[in-house]
């Protein structure tokens, strides 16, 4: 598959961008500055954006089968997640729709069905006060593809660790698994990538977590 993929400098989305290649896909990495993705790839090319706009995206959209985002999310930051969602929908109403893959975050979906009470009380309303901004962009971001007729899924993750790749981590459908505590980038990666060769996803939204 041709991938594009948001975000591709980031921690998350480097390791993305590393694991398709590997998987064998093409990938057109959409960075801000070339310079900050020291990789050499001959399946690899480099697309410049410094704003998402639905008119930016299109040339990027026309000639890839799937649209992964890996990017870091805030409000204060201008919302970005949000920004791209809506752009990405808006470049796929000129180019045709794609597969969305997005990486979002466990505390923007509802507690776990068995989930311990202190990570319902203490945990899960600690984090959603240090990381508003970060998860009220995911929960629009996320209210954005809703709303759209793209096949999307949002992979949640716990605390993102740089810890290795293991392909050995909990998934769950529509929800999380029980007290979700971590998951590395690259085992993040992963699931994005499973989730793109998953239908099953699609729509939905898969927590992840050891």
């Amino acid at each position: 598959m041709h991938l594009a993929v948001f975000g591709a400098t980031g921690g998350t989305g480097r390791r993305i961008t590393d694991q398709a290649l590997e998987a064998g896909h093409t990938v057109t990495a959409v960075v801000r500055d070339p310079a900050r993705l020291p990789l050499e790839h001959p399946r690899l090319t480099t697309a410049t954006m410094t704003a998402f706009t639905a008119e930016a995206l299109a040339p990027v959209l026309a000639g890839a089968d799937a649209a992964l985002s890996g990017l870091a999310a805030t409000v204060r930051g201008g919302s970005p997640a949000t920004t791209w969602a809506r752009s990405a929908l808006g470049a796929m109403e000129q180019v045709g729709e794609r597969r969305i893959v997005a990486v979002s975050a466990v505390p923007v979906g509802p507690a776990a069905p068995g989930d311990a009470l202190h990570h319902r009380l203490l945990l899960r309303p600690a984090l959603r006060r240090v990381f508003a901004d970060a998860y009220r962009d995911l929960a629009a971001m996320e209210e954005v593809l809703r709303g759209g007729t793209a096949p999307w899924t949002v992979v949640r993750p716990p605390r993102l660790t740089d810890g290795p790749k293991t392909a050995h981590y909990r998934t769950a459908v529509g929800t999380s698994p029980p007290a979700a505590l971590t998951l590395s980038r690259a085992d993040t990666a992963h699931a994005v990538l499973a989730a793109l060769e998953s239908p099953g996803t699609e729509r939905q939204a898969v927590g992840v977590a050891y």
